[in-house]
This record gives C-alpha cells, structure tokens and sequence, in this order.
C-alpha cells in the first residue's frame, strides 16, 4: 500500500459493526408484520432499499426515544469495533460508515460507545406521529432511492482515496467491487466467493486491525 495515497476505511452498519440488522428490530417491535414480505421484494428486486425503507418504517409509529431504548437493549456489537477505530487512527486512515440504515439509531449507538464523532451516513429519518420518514442523501446532496453506498464509495475514490471496504450484505457487493480492498463476512463474503471477488473473510474486527497492521 503506498503511503502517501490517502486511505479510507468504508464500513458498512447493521451486521458489519452490529451483529444484528438494528433497523430490523424496531420493524420487529413495531412495524407492521408486512415488513418483511416488502424485504424479500427488496432481496429480489422488485423494489429499491429507498422504497423499502420508506413503506416498511412509516408504519412505524413510536416516539424516537421508545425506538432508542429498544435498540439500546437489544442490539450486540461485533467484537474489536474500538480496536478498528484505534487501528485507523494510528496508521492515519480516515474511518466513515455508509449505511442504508437509519442515522439516527447509528449515532445514538455510537455516542453510548464513546465515539460521537464518527463519520456517518445513513437515511435520514422524520419523526411524524403518521410514521416514520425517510430518504436517503447522496454526497451530492441528492436524494437517492438506490445504491446509496455506491455513491459515496464513487465519490470517495473521485477524491483520490484508496478505498478499503468493510461490509457484511447484498447491498455491499456493488461498492465492494470497485473497492481496492475488501473485508468480507456473511452475505458479501458469499457473494465475493461466488463471482470470484477477492477479499479477506472477517468475524470480529480484530481480525480486520491484524489485517491492517500487516500490510504496513
């Protein structure tokens, strides 16, 4: 890796930092139960992540800080997330999560970490007693309905980043694939080794930080 290229480290949320979707346990508790037919619509196709998210959480009714104490109570991280964000400060990476989660779920998790300054950028979210709105903004300052992710990975590389990415799902394929460097676990890691797509499988983080190290 050469060292005056500056490197970015772009990771995904929900299933990469998390163990589980988070967004899926608040649609869990208190979305309607067709959530979860509009998901397989989502996983085969037929509608975008922007659809999707928009009809599944505007059946959301619940008051923000309802939403947060469930999430806080239930949601797991996945082992040596502090060791990356230590590892990227140490060899001078710039750390950022892209996520087609919510924002407002990440920060707050974040924040209950110690680490309220980390780069995010997710679906922004309204709060209306109607349900929940909410849409993605691309870097251009665009609203998005699809391959959100891909966007920013695009405009990381236009600033002349080497891009390491880091993801765990269907939608990380696409940015993963014209990343230099991927780490890989769950359903990009399948994908990765079906379409012969170089990567390093991962189950913690520690495992990403050892990576890193090395290649210094």
């Amino acid at each position: 890796m050469k060292e005056t290229q500056k490197t970015i480290v772009q990771c995904d949320f929900d299933g990469t930092v998390t163990e589980e979707d988070v967004s899926f346990i608040i649609l869990d508790a208190f979305g309607s139960g067709e959530w979860r037919q509009l998901f397989r619509d989502y996983q085969e196709g037929k509608i975008t992540v922007g659809h999707f998210n928009s009809e599944a959480f505007s059946t959301v009714k619940t008051a923000k800080e309802s939403l947060l104490e469930i999430v806080r109570k239930e949601t797991t991280m996945r082992p040596g997330f502090q060791e990356l964000i230590d590892c990227c400060l140490r060899l001078d990476f710039r750390f950022v999560i892209v996520s087609n989660g919510l924002q407002f779920y990440i920060e707050d998790i974040l924040t209950s970490l110690g680490m309220p300054d980390i780069e995010v950028y997710a679906a922004q979210t309204a709060f209306r007693p109607e349900g929940l709105i909410v849409q993605y903004i691309g870097p251009d300052g665009d609203k998005l309905d699809n391959d959100f992710k891909l966007a920013y990975t695009n405009s990381f590389l236009h600033q002349g980043y080497r891009v390491i990415y880091i993801g765990d799902g269907e939608s990380d394929l696409s940015p993963a694939k014209i990343s230099h460097q991927i780490f890989a676990t769950g359903t990009l890691l399948e994908r990765c080794r079906e379409t012969n797509l170089s990567c390093t499988p991962f189950t913690n983080h520690n495992q990403v930080v050892s990576s890193l190290e090395s290649w210094q």
